[in-house]
């Protein structure tokens, strides 16, 4: 297990996906942002069995990791959606983000609850959000995106644009790309399972014997464990 005392000096290195994948899963697993458990697997709100617990929340402590994310959202956003005119989050841990991200390219800002309150204005949209405005949406996590993509029906339904989301990690599985697809929304994400199973190894994170039980999860999740 990695100590948790965060000792990595980060060099920010812009534009090039495939050694942003690697920085990113290894700084999430170094600030144990993701627990990796095979042998106790975590059960999610769904009742899956799962050996992978990802909460990049834990990130926004480490102003080091913090600074990183931002900077490679904020070049995802630069490099593939251009003409981005608003930045959204998407309640709850894709607040933060958004709003680092946002500062950074000095854009407005506006978060999205999943559903109306239930009190006050009754907003789902908080912020201002002008009908027509361009939109990228930013996600801490992607699972099967079906949470995801509500904030966008939000955010088409009050007349913006949405030119994709933006997220830090994703577990890669078949179902999230295809309700992106049906929802015709763009997705970059940061990092994903496979390069985070890549840091773990080279870490010394998980044994060999753990590496097969993570690799099986991925293939079949709803049905790994039982």
């Amino acid at each position: 297990m990695l100590s948790l005392q965060h000792t990595l000096i980060i060099r920010f290195v812009p534009l090039n996906p495939t050694i942003i994948k690697r920085e990113v899963a290894r700084h999430l697993l170094t600030v144990q942002a993701v627990r990796l458990r095979p042998d106790q697997p975590f059960t999610w709100s769904s009742g899956w069995q799962s050996p992978i617990y990802c909460d990049n929340r834990v990130a926004l402590s480490y102003p080091d990791v913090r600074t990183y994310i931002k900077n490679a959202l904020a070049d995802v956003i630069r490099q593939h959606f251009p003409s981005a005119e608003v930045i959204a989050g998407v309640a709850t841990a894709g607040i933060p983000q958004g709003a680092l991200v946002a500062d950074v390219l000095g854009l407005p800002y506006c978060y999205v609850r999943p559903e109306p309150k239930k009190h006050g204005m009754g907003n789902q949209i908080e912020g201002r959000l002008e009908a027509g405005a361009r939109v990228v949406v930013i996600e801490d996590l992607i699972s099967t995106g079906g949470s995801s993509l509500k904030v966008v029906d939000a955010l088409r339904q009050a007349g913006a644009e949405v030119l994709g989301m933006a997220a830090i990690f994703t577990y890669g599985f078949p179902l999230a790309a295809q309700n992106f697809a049906d929802k015709n929304v763009s997705l970059v994400c940061l990092s994903d399972y496979e390069a985070l199973l890549t840091e773990a190894q080279s870490l010394n994170y998980i044994s060999a014997d753990a590496m097969e039980s993570l690799a099986a999860w991925r293939e079949n999740p709803a049905e790994w464990g039982r």
